[in-house]
């Protein structure tokens, strides 16, 4: 074994030293130099022409090294968002990185989570009371079936964010964009919304009687198969908004939406004749 081989290696990769993934890249490495010295110096090469010529036959392994040092780095912070049954109530976690991050059955009464980059994150059956995510970016994060009593989602980036079967009593929802949102199959009787815009959403068979969504935009949105008793939408925007009962052998659905009030809403002539069939009270309705 050339050993003037072997410290040119051990210098090269000094800088990386502790990270896994280079420490096996290092060891391969030289031990494919090694080889390529000896089969140097067997065609009669002397020892300095055949270190040159092995050396240069890595070429630029420096941005190799690199590149292998961010990505192990990069997995290793992954590693460290899991959190999964972990007791974490009241922690700061304020203007942290952990996408995909794993919070499955974990306790975070109280945490803050405000202006966070959660994307792809789960919070599967975690206590979530009181929680600040205000401001966070929870794009293709789960809150499915957990309890989220009073928590904040204030100015929160909420894209395919799936609320199924949560406990909402308290949560406020304030100037927000829910694009692509899951809100089935949940009590939303004592959940706020103001100031929201609501594209793609999806409340079926949820909650929603007395629910005020005045001065709201509704786009593409299914309340579809939900309790809409004295909900209101005065002032609210509606475009291609789904109120279908589906399959019903009574009026049920239909008294309920005689009870809605649409006054001041402005809809589009499809959710407008949806209404119009349901027997709805749009007499101050206007249709564009």
């Amino acid at each position: 074994m050339n050993q003037k081989l072997t410290n040119y290696v051990n210098g090269v990769f000094t800088p990386y030293e502790g990270v896994k993934s280079v420490n096996e890249l290092k060891a391969d490495l030289l031990s494919d130099l090694q080889e390529r010295y000896s089969e140097l110096k067997a065609e009669g090469k002397d020892e300095e022409t055949a270190f040159k010529l092995t050396v240069e036959s890595i070429g630029d392994i420096e941005q190799t090294i690199l590149e292998v040092a961010n990505l192990s780095r990069s997995l290793e912070r992954q590693v460290l968002t899991n959190f999964n049954a972990s007791n974490l109530a009241q922690s700061d976690f304020a203007g942290v990185t952990a996408r995909k991050g794993q919070f499955k059955g974990s306790a975070l009464h109280g945490s803050d989570f405000s202006g966070a980059d959660l994307t792809g994150s789960s919070f599967k059956s975690s206590d979530v009371r009181e929680a600040n995510f205000d401001g966070a970016n929870l794009t293709d994060c789960s809150f499915q079936a957990l309890d989220l009593t009073n928590a904040s989602f204030n100015k929160s980036i909420l894209v395919r964010t799936n609320f199924s079967k949560s406990g909402l009593d308290g949560v406020h929802f304030t100037g927000v964009r829910l694009t692509d949102v899951t809100l089935t199959l949940t009590d939303l009787r004592k959940t706020n919304f103001e100031g929201c815009t609501f594209e793609g959403v999806d409340f079926k068979y949820s909650d929603l009687s007395g629910k005020r969504f005045d001065g709201q935009t509704f786009i593409g949105v299914k309340f579809e198969k939900a309790a809409l008793t004295e909900a209101s939408f005065k002032g609210a925007t509606l475009n291609n908004v789904s109120f279908h009962p589906g399959f019903t052998l009574t009026k049920k659905y239909y008294r309920m939406i005689k009870t809605v009030c649409f006054d001041g809403a402005t809809m589009d002539k499809l959710t407008y004749a949806l209404l119009k069939g349901m027997e709805a009270n749009l007499s101050k309705v206007t249709v564009i």
